[in-house]
């Protein structure tokens, strides 16, 4: 290897380290899972009210409402009885998996040329790469696929003794 192809070698691990080995879910996603996760453990035939998830989630109402409007615009919850009353999901929980969650709010886009052609001139020939890629966002999203809200309740169920409020 010479040192130019080191050199590049190098900065294209440190690429990866700062933009892929330490992939993040930006906290819209994280919230929205929390909101929906709310919407769905509730029993009142009404729905959740915006400030009751806010107050129960400790989100501030100002954050919550561009969560609210991204899950309400994918279709995964609704008002219950129109404007000003509770949210309720649309469909069953067992039937929401965590694509259609995430996917609420950023699409899955691993390397820009595999969502976009036009990104790059080698994008739809001549790159050697670009199968792996696809291949990577596609097992990212069966993973997605596989587990849905029911399972993520139940899975992740716990007292959470310091949010216990005290009579």
């Amino acid at each position: 290897m010479n040192a130019i192809n080191f050199i590049a070698f190098k900065l294209f691990t440190i690429y990866l380290q700062k933009y892929f080995f330490n992939m993040r879910v930006n906290s819209k996603i994280r919230y929205g899972l929390r909101t929906i996760i709310e919407i769905a453990i509730s029993t009142d035939p009404d729905g959740v009210l915006q400030k009751e998830i806010a107050k129960s989630q400790h989100i501030s109402l100002k954050y919550l409402d561009p969560i609210i409007s991204s899950l309400k615009l994918k279709g995964l919850i609704t008002n219950s009885r129109g404007r000003g009353s509770g949210y309720k999901l649309t469909r069953e929980a067992k039937d929401i998996n965590m694509y259609d969650i995430y996917t609420a709010f950023e699409p899955i886009v691993i390397i820009e040329c595999i969502n976009n052609l036009g990104y790059c001139d080698r994008a739809s020939h001549n790159c050697k790469g670009r199968s792996y890629w696809n291949e990577f966002r596609n097992e990212i999203t069966n993973l997605m696929l596989k587990k849905n809200l029911e399972q993520i309740i139940q899975d992740t169920y716990y007292e959470c003794k310091d949010l216990i409020v005290q009579q």
